[in-house]
């Protein structure tokens, strides 16, 4: 999809209608004993993870921890999402306090570089340009950067990028780490000590636990496994939410309101779906409102489509398969001049 296919923008206070209702619902109060169960939970499952690692050995049924863990840092991730978004407390400064140990000393992904990546993000969604999101890197999301790919095996890559998305994304762990680090020297001075030290100590304490207790190849093993499971479940949780939308050209005006929504989609499900998506199947709704407490979501979405629905603004739900399905058919098409 193109820049075309949005509807031409319309002035007013339509978001701050939309904002007085979801505020006199009380979905934008914070949740501390929600979150409060939810991070002691999360928590108690990696710490016996490690337990669990400690006690089964030198042995290969370690593969069954390392992907329990891979499980369990993407749900730390979502922790560390919300904090962000200073969706769990009140304070700026506990968010960041609570942002830093879930991320840069729990899962080694650094705290600050994400949360400035992601406001961009929030800020130009599905924006060329702007959004470092749908960038230029290891995969498409334009036709004018298939069309600006140089290289054999990189146009090679691009021109099968649909049926490699998947695979490739066992490799994202990895480059989150990589990234992680890279980004400290762009950190503010008064950030980068802590941030560096937190990361350091995460990768100190991962390879020193792995390399003690296992053999050189098992522990090759439950690297790859435990950081390929992370950086999938990763993706496939975020995949569904813009991929196949429509995208915004560099200089395109647009209000607020059909920004987020007509860029963004849900995934409709239950409490499961909510539980392994990290509440991100509401992506409308956290576009809208950001620093709405996952828990609300749910409640939040009836009036966002009822309002949706009486602005004529176009509301998009599918199951979690469509969006797959559409994501993966929007990167196949924008290869074409790699296939051409």
């Amino acid at each position: 999809m193109t820049a075309s296919t949005l509807t031409a923008p319309r002035r007013g206070s339509e978001f701050a209608e939309l904002f007085r209702e979801v505020k006199q619902a009380g979905l934008l109060n914070r949740t501390p004993v929600r979150y409060a169960i939810k991070i002691t939970l999360t928590v108690l499952a990696f710490a016996g993870g490690w337990v669990a690692f400690g006690f089964l050995g030198d042995s290969w049924w370690q593969l069954g921890i390392a992907a329990f863990l891979g499980l369990v840092f993407t749900q730390i991730g979502f922790l560390g999402h919300d904090a962000g978004h200073r969706q769990i407390f009140r304070s700026q400064r506990a968010n960041q306090l609570a942002g830093l140990l879930q991320g840069n000393l729990l899962i080694g992904l650094s705290f600050g570089w994400w949360v400035t990546k992601h406001n961009q993000h929030h800020g130009n969604p599905n924006q060329v340009g702007k959004d470092p999101d749908i960038g230029s890197g290891a995969i498409l999301f334009t036709e004018e950067q298939a069309a600006d790919r140089t290289g054999v095996l990189s146009r090679l890559i691009g021109r099968y990028q649909a049926f490699l998305f998947f695979p490739m994304l066992l490799l994202e762990g990895l480059n989150l780490h990589v990234a992680s680090l890279q980004a400290l020297r762009a950190r503010p001075a008064k950030t980068r000590l802590w941030e560096a030290a937190l990361l350091l100590a995460h990768l100190a304490g991962y390879l020193t636990a792995v390399l003690l207790v296992l053999s050189p190849w098992q522990a090759l093993a439950f690297i790859a496994v435990q950081q390929g499971l992370f950086g999938l479940y990763m993706g496939l949780s975020f995949a569904p939410n813009h991929k196949g939308m429509p995208m915004l050209g560099p200089d395109q005006k647009h209000d607020f309101l059909r920004a987020q929504v007509l860029t963004a989609r849900n995934v409709r499900g239950g409490p499961l779906t909510d539980f392994a998506l990290g509440g991100l199947n509401y992506q409308v709704e956290h576009h809208l409102f950001p620093s709405m407490p996952r828990f609300h979501l749910r409640r939040a979405q009836p009036i966002v489509v009822a309002f949706c629905a009486r602005h004529g603004v176009n509301y998009v739900e599918t199951s979690l398969v469509e969006s797959y399905r559409l994501a993966l058919g929007h990167l196949h098409h924008v290869a074409d001049p790699l296939r051409a």
